[in-house]
């Protein structure tokens, strides 16, 4: 899939004269922060002055559409970005997570973001004059000399074709220093569990941070979006084990990494993960969301979860504050952007054979939960999940939305949502 595609075919794919893009130029609203000091986590409150900017959604039926034209209008919708942008330095989380593919789909199909998305993206970040863009995850891999890019063409990337869709793309395993060493990013809202979190100098040195999510249903926190893709930012180079150290607090941070704020709070990961989450998105806040939606999964974030399926839902996303735009996705997948610990997506099953005892039975409930991670980044003051204050633009909601829960649950009429 996109093979052998240079810069000049990217933007001749979306009819950009190099270096040209027309887009309004517009300020992002600077990230509400906060004294850095516990807050009391039992009851997460609204947030009314939480920030909410604009976000675009587009209905997209296929990954051989023009996506660099796609971005380019989104971005316009949303405010423009490029004074963001030009000759800054772009890092892009990008979602990998796991191995394993549905017969008949490639991972970034149904689980990780596609390759095509990211192509165009750095294609539409190269146009608009950025400096460099840098793609950045963690490899999960102890072999010696494995690169990120061994990872992508292990996935079927074209990675030359994405390293040449604008002057400078580089590639970088933040699970690992790279040439500098780990950098030290403190929340600036207040925190929930930790204070601050050892990071890929990648993460603090870039101007403009994007967070490129995959919109699916997650086996133990009910979604996944841009939020949970920061869960891959923390390093395993630093933090080993990091089910033992954030989902579960079974281990407290190695020696030099900041430790939690209480090691005595809930040891439920459905309590505690989405809040470790709202933190490390207070520590590197997100400067760009994109939500790729265009393929992917029902039933769990992976295709090793039981019960989960490959489905077409035909949908991106783009926003500048990342809490609008997941709470955005959500409703898009069919969800309350507020549901509670009862509802769906929140109320989870985890198989037991996969997860400690001690996890499939929360002190505080009868039954598996994950809270909502908008709504306590709402409450944190990051952004905000209330659809009455979000501008959405593009197509409406209601318009672009592919219920996740029916399908997943094979309730939808037969045809719908298939590409």
């Amino acid at each position: 899939m996109c093979k052998g595609l240079t810069r000049r075919d990217w933007l001749a794919l979306s009819g950009l004269a190099a270096g040209a893009m027309a887009v309004k130029k517009a300020e992002a609203r600077p990230m509400e922060t906060r004294p850095t000091q516990a807050r009391s986590t039992e009851n997460a409150r609204t947030a009314s002055s939480a920030p909410a900017e604009p976000v675009s959604v587009a209905k997209v039926h296929s990954y051989d559409e023009d996506l660099t034209a796609q971005f380019r209008q989104m971005f316009d919708q949303i405010g423009g970005i490029d004074n963001r942008v030009k000759g800054k330095t772009v890092g892009i989380k990008v979602n990998l997570t796991g191995g394993g593919h549905f017969p008949g789909y490639t991972s970034g199909d149904t689980h990780w973001v596609h390759p095509r998305v990211v192509g165009s993206a750095v294609a539409a970040f190269g146009a608009l004059g950025a400096k460099r863009v840098r793609i950045l995850e963690g490899c999960e891999s102890r072999k010696r000399g494995y690169k990120l890019e061994d990872k992508l063409l292990q996935g079927g990337w074209d990675v030359n074709a994405i390293r040449n869709a604008a002057p400078i793309v580089e590639f970088e395993d933040t699970d690992k220093p790279g040439e500098k060493q780990f950098s030290l990013l403190k929340v600036k809202s207040t925190p929930y569990v930790f204070p601050a979190f050892q990071m890929n100098h990648s993460y603090e040195d870039c101007d403009f941070f994007v967070s490129m999510g995959k919109m699916k249903n997650h086996e133990e926190m009910g979604l996944t979006i841009c939020i949970k893709n920061l869960f891959g930012i923390t390093p395993l180079g630093i933090y080993g084990d990091r089910e033992k150290v954030f989902h579960y607090g079974q281990v407290q941070s190695p020696s030099g990494a900041p430790v939690e704020l209480d090691p005595k709070s809930n040891r439920y990961e459905g309590w505690r993960l989405p809040r470790v989450l709202v933190d490390i998105l207070g520590a590197r806040p997100v400067d760009l969301a994109i939500a790729d939606g265009i393929v992917s999964m029902v039933g769990g974030e992976g295709p090793w979860v039981l019960g989960s399926k490959p489905v077409h839902p035909g949908i991106l996303i783009v926003g500048k504050n990342c809490v609008n735009t997941d709470a955005v996705a959500a409703a898009c997948m069919g969800y309350d952007p507020r549901a509670g610990r009862h509802e769906a997506p929140y109320r989870v099953y985890k198989n037991p054979k996969d997860h400690p005892p001690e996890q499939l039975q929360p002190g505080d409930e009868s039954f598996q939960y994950a809270d909502n991670m908008p709504l306590l980044a709402e409450a944190a003051g990051i952004g905000s999940a209330d659809l009455n204050k979000i501008d959405v633009r593009g197509v409406p909601i209601k318009d672009a939305m592919f219920e996740y829960e029916s399908f997943w649950k094979s309730q939808m009429p037969k045809g719908m949502g298939q590409s």
